[in-house]
């Protein structure tokens, strides 16, 4: 599958695989910014995709940043129809700032391949084992 990626900023890095056989590609700060304990900011990353139709792109949290730095991703998908800039929204959920410089790795994104649903609207639905067990109901509180 080939994916376009445009540049929208000159110094933004085109992603790569790390590594053969990786799910994930890796993304990049087009900024410098400090992220501080219990705040989330928009990281720009100089890029804009163009994910064919029937696929998606979701973005999900670098496994070192997060484990060693407590930063994580929120609200990761970019939909086959978007053409603009493809940002990520960090949050630092360590009591410790963070520092992000150009070039550095803050995201990964993975590319999936997606079904449209058909909507019917029912009275009842099927019954099975779990029902209308929700929160908890496996037995972990």
């Amino acid at each position: 599958m080939k994916i376009k990626v445009k540049k929208i900023h000159p110094e933004a890095k085109i992603p790569s695989y790390a590594h053969p056989g990786d799910a994930g590609f890796d993304v990049h700060a087009c900024e410098d910014l400090v992220l501080n304990p219990g705040e989330r900011k928009l990281v720009t990353t100089g890029l804009a995709f163009e994910i064919p139709d029937g696929f998606v792109a979701l973005v999900w949290d670098k496994s070192g940043l997060a484990k060693n730095h407590g930063i994580t991703n929120l609200a990761g998908v970019i939909d086959s129809g978007f053409r603009g800039e493809s940002n990520v929204l960090l949050y630092n959920i360590s009591d410790k700032p963070f520092t992000i410089e150009k070039g550095n790795k803050i995201a990964q994104i993975l590319i999936k391949r997606v079904e449209r649903a058909e909507f019917e609207e029912a009275d009842e639905l099927s019954d099975t084992s779990r029902g209308a067990g929700g929160w908890g109901s496996t037995g972990i509180k």
